[in-house]
């Protein structure tokens, strides 16, 4: 792929959106995802590299939002494990199967975690918490929604921020604003661990990668700053106005 100054100021572009719209809500492969398609990757390869391309995004997020991280890490580290597993799971499903099996229900994916985002609230208080608080990360029914988010992350990236916030607020009596940290944090990890299986695995454009990941770094960063100017009602309506454009733009342009 010859990388002409037009498709690396493209996909630098589409990265510092990613990262921004990942650390705010959620949905960034949405940006980053087409402008990959757009200079000529197959949707595979795509995909792949878009996986590298905006994990540094979450490791910016993750870093402007460690005051909303502190006192988490025993859930984090938790639930990390489950997350790294799930990700292997899914990274492994996306090389050895056929794309366009997930491809076809990845949007109906996308929009149900945008409804389950808008009804947790109530689910919530009907379900009652997963366990008392502070010891969340003992609950099997968390882990177990954990374990499919991931599989689901590892696979194919777009809404998986989304999925993981209405998972983690079905579980955790937490602000809006600390569970979003969170979402970052675990994103991070099932990025790393799905990275790790297609760097030996799947064919990634790593030039292409590179230029992106610097622009998700900083876009990462900035996008912390946004979300913490909005309040907890505001940002959930954004994450799932984020989401509803992730879910329907594949059905748009089938």
């Amino acid at each position: 792929m010859d990388l002409t100054p037009a498709r690396l100021a493209l996909l630098a572009a589409a990265g510092f959106a990613a990262g921004a719209v990942n650390a705010v809500a959620g949905g960034g492969s949405l940006r980053s995802f087409p402008a990959l398609l757009a200079v000529g990757y197959g949707s595979v390869t795509a995909n792949v590299t878009n996986a590298v391309a905006v994990l540094p995004g979450y490791l910016g997020g993750s870093i402007g939002y460690r005051d909303e991280l502190a006192g988490q890490r025993t859930r984090a580290v938790a639930l990390s494990v489950t997350s790294a597993v799930g990700a292997v799971a899914g990274a492994a499903l996306l090389i050895e199967s056929p794309a366009h099996v997930f491809k076809e229900i990845v949007p109906f994916l996308i929009l149900g975690s945008c409804a389950l985002l808008a009804v947790q609230p109530a689910i919530a208080r009907r379900l009652g918490p997963s366990a008392r608080r502070g010891e969340e990360h003992l609950s099997v029914r968390l882990h177990a929604m954990q374990l499919a988010a991931s599989v689901y992350g590892g696979y194919f990236g777009a809404g998986r921020g989304i999925l993981l916030l209405a998972v983690l607020g079905l579980a955790m009596r937490e602000s809006l604003h600390r569970l979003n940290a969170l979402k970052g944090l675990l994103s991070l990890v099932i990025g790393l661990a799905a990275v790790a299986w297609f760097a030996v695995f799947g064919p990634v454009a790593w030039g292409a990668a590179a230029v992106m990941a610097v622009a998700s770094l900083v876009g990462g960063r900035a996008g912390v700053g946004l979300a913490r100017r909005l309040s907890a009602p505001v940002l959930r309506g954004v994450i799932i106005a984020f989401g509803v454009g992730v879910g329907t733009w594949p059905l748009i342009h089938r």
